[in-house]
């Protein structure tokens, strides 16, 4: 831990640990390697046919655990094992292992074991949902334990609420999911709304850097950190994030930022096109410069947001540019620029623009994400840094070095905070793009 006597400088490491358990998320299988989660070229496992390494050394490694899980897969072929119960299968194996003795440092004396993680087994009990979920688990369970000792129902429905609690989605370089962990020390870390700290990863290997100089306190004390991160992506309203930690976790934010008024995050837009003064839908006159609000203003602007509501979560899973675009149509004029909505169709617009290549169109639509990157994830966040590096990786294509390079030395400022300069992201692309633009723009 790189610290002084009275605070953590941003950017300090405060946590790096490889999981307790994880698995690669199944819509992966053929692309990642099943231990390192890199892609390239891989090898299929002769036996289950299921798993896919990247060499030797990584299915070696894997096979303590993928010995006895591989049979289990193979008898149930051609099924496909969903994610969730392949990491209750890893841990249940783990746990027969001696895998509950293992510790998770915190700080040099301090640890967590499996059994120290919060399992909110009264909450997920009464979770219809949940449980619904767990009992289709189980069915699937049995099955790959048929005629193996079993933990007890209580057991189970335990190692269930903690993976829900404690679980990590691990990310790649872009920042998309592409797997699932649980994480002993990390696991203590709070959340807030306005993290301080980050979560980002090598692989499957979490690594958890304050992102602001934070009082260095006693780190033995989980009730002392000072470091939070969030749980959640917080592009979303207070209401909507306070459900989602209410749903997921069971606990009701009272962070600095749930406890704010919201004034951007469902604001309308002036009637005055010279003023960007952000309204509320429901007044009748601009505060700012007093231009009045046509009639019917509200109805239309409650129309549009349920609209773009409705639309944003058909493309939850898959972002689609033409109905992104609608949306944007619809919401100019009436939606303000930094509305959360108006800011969720940007991102929607600019994804599918990057899966259909269409590059001078992706550069327009990052462009404009870069307030409301800033004023919902903060100017230091692996977010925001990995949408600077995309604007200037697209304008490098574009045959524009000159302007990409301000926003490649902008990621670089911030993702050397977030991920360190010997990461991944930072040495293999960052520094190769950066190195790009000024000998070509020299």
């Amino acid at each position: 831990m790189n610290a002084n006597k009275d605070f953590l400088k941003k950017g300090t490491t405060i946590l790096t640990t490889k999981p307790f358990a994880y698995v690669l998320s199944s819509k992966y299988s053929r692309d990642r390697c099943d231990h390192c989660l890199r892609s390239g070229k891989l090898s299929k496992c002769s036996a289950c046919q299921c798993v896919y390494y990247c060499n030797r050394s990584c299915q070696q490694d894997a096979w303590s655990i993928h010995k006895t899980e591989c049979p289990k897969l193979k008898k149930v072929l051609p099924k496909v094992v969903p994610d969730m119960a392949r990491l209750m299968t890893r841990i249940i194996i783990k746990l027969k292992q001696g895998g509950g003795e293992e510790m998770g440092y915190y700080s040099e004396t301090s640890y967590r074991k499996f059994k120290d993680l919060m399992s909110h087994y009264s909450d997920i009990k009464k979770d219809k949902e949940r449980m619904e979920h767990f009992m289709c688990l189980c069915g699937i369970l049995n099955e790959l334990f048929e005629n193996e000792p079993m933990p007890s129902y209580v057991e189970l429905t335990a190692i269930y609420g903690r993976i829900c609690i404690n679980s990590f989605n691990i990310f790649d370089l872009d920042m998309n999911s592409i797997g699932v962990g649980i994480y002993l020390a990390p696991s203590i870390i709070d959340h807030s709304c306005m993290p301080n700290a980050v979560a980002t990863f090598e692989g499957p290997t979490i690594t958890i850097r304050t992102i602001v100089d934070l009082p260095c306190l006693d780190w033995s004390q989980a009730s002392s950190f000072s470091a939070k991160i969030s749980y959640i992506d917080v592009l979303k309203t207070t209401k909507d994030r306070r459900m989602e930690l209410q749903n997921s976790y069971y606990f009701w934010c009272n962070c600095k930022k749930c406890e704010q008024p919201e004034l951007m995050a469902e604001a309308a837009m002036c009637p005055n096109k010279s003023c960007t003064h952000p309204c509320s839908p429901d007044t009748d006159t601009c505060t700012k410069c007093g231009t009045e609000f046509p009639e019917k203003f509200k109805d239309t602007f409650h129309e549009i947001s349920d609209f773009t509501a409705y639309h944003l979560q058909s493309m939850k899973d898959m972002a689609y540019l033409d109905v992104s675009k609608v949306c944007l149509k619809k919401q100019e004029g009436v939606l303000h620029p930094l509305n959360i909505q108006h800011v969720q169709t940007l991102q929607s617009a600019f994804d599918s623009t990057i899966s259909l290549q269409h590059w001078e169109e992706a550069e327009s639509y990052a462009k404009r994400l870069t307030n409301g990157s800033l004023l919902y994830y903060g100017e230091v966040h692996p977010l925001t840094g990995i949408l600077y590096l995309m604007i200037g990786k697209i304008q490098l294509y574009l045959g524009k070095p000159k302007q990409a390079l301000e926003p490649l030395k902008r990621a670089k400022s911030i993702l050397i905070i977030t991920h360190e300069e010997k990461h991944t992201l930072v040495k293999e692309h960052l520094k190769p793009l950066l190195h790009q633009a000024i000998m070509e723009d020299f």
